[in-house]
């Protein structure tokens, strides 16, 4: 039977106990591992700034700055949140280990450390680090699509963005799940990747489409949630990717939904989608005002096409003092 691939990465060991640290730096590298030891949690902190790391072994003890502490600094940092975490401890009070768990700790070990147990657990943790950054490299890969899509038209440069930071902000002033904001901002970059499949004729004309081209053009939605379905982590994206051009009234596409059968997140899409596509300079019309692109919007909920009370929400972020961000593209054609 043919073995395993040996599972590798850089592992950071933080303890001020000299005699620790090197402990774990024999164990560790004896079993083929690159390890990089501090003596304190500031020292641990800068490395992480400086070098790769793919695992933290940490004590939880340490001057200047605790285990926990580390810990939490990491997991609350979007570069490093999904860096795993080993605490080390000898204290066996059950609310030290609450606030391991608290500050985001990926696994919780006792001293003196047993070997196997430790090994083991630098495994799992290691592997699933693995398949964490094939994610991120197959999202990155995605999102890079979309961009390069975005990029053949210059009356949609920045479209991808804006709609990102939108429909994110939107989002949170409905009081959305930071799941379904974490998928509005992914979906705002991603929405358009089924356009890959409509052919530059019929994306770049300059003119109205015919009823054929815009059969064609309909399914850039369904086509671009074939492209992403094979993401797990997409699985609240997709319902967006598919649904963002429906209408409240049931008259759009892919499937004709109605209401509140339109995902939330869909309906939070489209409204800042026609937003954006009203306020910036296209081949057909100018960029309009904020005021007018809000008029504008303000009919087609009347006609039944757009949630009004998700069209409401925005209407106030567009008018607060705080969203001056939704001007950035506003009447500049940007």
């Amino acid at each position: 039977m043919q073995s395993s691939q040996p599972v590798t990465g850089t592992i950071l060991v933080a303890d001020d106990q000299l005699a620790n640290r090197e402990l774990l730096y024999e164990l560790l590298t004896a079993e083929g591992y690159n390890v990089i030891a501090s003596a304190d949690g500031a020292e641990a902190l800068d490395q992480v700034n400086k070098t790769a790391v793919d695992l933290l072994i940490l004590d939880v003890m340490m001057p200047h700055l605790t285990g926990f502490e580390v810990c939490e600094k990491l997991k609350g940092n979007p570069e490093t949140y999904l860096v795993p975490v080993i605490l080390l401890t000898a204290l066996s009070d059950k609310s030290d280990r609450l606030e391991g768990i608290k500050a985001g700790a990926d696994d919780f070990l006792s001293r003196p450390v047993d070997r196997t147990e430790l090994l083991a657990r630098v495994r799992s943790l290691l592997k699933l680090k693995m398949r964490t950054d094939e994610l991120e490299r197959a999202e990155s890969v995605l999102f890079s699509l979309a961009r390069s899509i975005e990029g053949k038209d210059p009356y949609t440069h920045g479209h991808c963005e804006r709609l990102a930071e939108y429909s994110a902000r939107l989002g949170g002033q409905l009081g959305l799940a930071e799941d379904q904001i974490t998928a509005l901002h992914r979906a705002g970059v991603v929405h358009d990747v089924g356009k890959i499949g409509v052919p530059d004729a019929i994306l770049l004309k300059p003119g109205p489409l015919t009823p054929d081209e815009w059969t064609i053009m309909r399914e850039h939605s369904v086509i671009g949630e074939r492209i992403c379905a094979p993401l797990k982590s997409f699985r609240l994206v997709l319902p967006i990717i598919r649904h963002h051009h429906e209408k409240f009234d049931g008259s759009g596409y892919p499937d004709g939904l109605r209401a509140d059968n339109i995902p939330v997140t869909a309906r939070v899409l489209q409204i800042v989608d026609v937003y954006d596509a009203l306020t910036t300079i296209r081949p057909y019309k100018p960029a309009f005002s904020i005021t007018d692109a809000l008029q504008t919007m303000k009919l087609e909920v009347a006609k039944g096409w757009w949630d009004p009370h998700i069209f409401d929400q925005f209407e106030q972020l567009a008018r607060s003092g705080t969203a001056d961000f939704l001007s950035k593209g506003a009447a500049t054609g940007r």
